[in-house]
């Protein structure tokens, strides 16, 4: 019988395409960001333990997403074995912990206010590094 289990960035890509509906925006950009941002300010003390692991998953496929789409980053998975974004050769990130933070600690920790620190890091000297994925 045949795997029909999604490729991981199959998976990615349709729970992306799922919040983007859900949330009913036009698209994977700065303006889908701070909705998202928003949504999850309203959901910090809502959801219960067993909810909220699916709800970052999700959510951070949607963040993620947008950071391809708007600043040229791709999915990979890390030497630790994690999944975030590369982008510009130089950055990894992790939309999954980045929703986690904003969950936990609130707009201090808002994901579109990552997202427009995104340009200014990528112009920022960065000493040399190793790449995001191997």
């Amino acid at each position: 019988m045949p795997d029909t289990t999604p490729a991981p960035l199959d998976a990615i890509n349709a729970a992306a395409e799922q919040v983007r509906q859900q949330l009913k925006l036009k698209a994977f950009d700065a303006e889908g960001v701070a909705h998202l941002a928003n949504f999850i300010e309203a959901q910090r003390g809502q959801l219960s333990p067993d909810e909220r692991q699916g709800v970052v998953m999700a959510l951070g496929c949607f963040l993620g997403q947008c950071l391809v789409q708007v600043y040229g980053a791709e999915w990979g998975t890390g030497r630790d074995k994690t999944t975030g974004v590369g982008l510009g050769g130089r950055f990894c990130f992790n939309p999954f912990y980045l929703v986690d933070a904003q969950l936990n600690e609130g707009e201090s920790s808002s994901v579109a206010l990552f997202f427009a620190s995104v340009p200014a890091r990528l112009m920022a000297p960065v000493a040399a590094r190793m790449a995001c994925f191997p």
